[in-house]
């Protein structure tokens, strides 16, 4: 039986580097027979976290503020495997993808831990200019820790300054292989 894969993409570019590592993973997950959905964070409208401690998990919009992270609750509520996806920027993960992660703790709140634990699984997918990925890899083993999710694995992909640097690189295999892989 297949596993319910979300993705959310932090990277601003639709055709980056990042997103060939989404969509070779996507492909390895879908041969697999998993379905998955992917949300590109840049192309929503998501506001940062007010720290207002009002959510409520239960509820089908656990956020007080009514923007697109109504669409990514519910999906990340009923998958099993939640993979991050982001550019490498100043060390870390995107803004976009840390603004949507801040969000996610609505789940967390009031009525029940939704998001903690649960049998819920991660991957990381990131590329970068550089090779400096320690700080976001670190930041992410953290993140999983504290969720109490299994660490599926990574790729990371440096060395990719314009976008399509990656084709052709042995990470877009490693991405399809981990996508097939779960």
């Amino acid at each position: 039986m297949g596993k319910k894969i979300v993705i959310l993409n932090g990277s601003p570019r639709k055709t980056g580097n990042t997103s060939a590592l989404v969509k070779a993973f996507t492909e390895g997950a879908e041969r697999a027979g998993h379905a998955v959905t992917e949300f590109f964070l840049d192309g929503m409208t998501i506001h940062g976290c007010k720290g207002c401690f009002g959510g409520h998990s239960s509820q089908e919009v656990p956020c007080v503020q009514r923007d697109d992270m109504a669409q990514i609750y519910p999906a990340v509520k009923g998958c099993d495997v939640v993979v991050l996806a982001s550019p490498l920027y100043y060390w870390t993960m995107s803004g976009q993808l840390r603004t949507a992660l801040d969000r996610l703790f609505a789940l967390e709140e009031g009525d029940g831990n939704l998001l903690r634990g649960n049998g819920k699984a991660s991957a990381l997918l990131m590329a970068a200019e550089g090779r400096g990925f320690e700080d976001a890899l670190t930041y992410y083993e953290h993140l999983l820790a504290h969720l109490g999710w299994k660490n599926l694995g990574h790729v990371l992909a440096g060395g990719n300054m314009d976008v399509g640097d990656i084709k052709g690189k042995p990470e877009m295999q490693q991405a399809y292989d981990l996508g097939k892989s779960i």
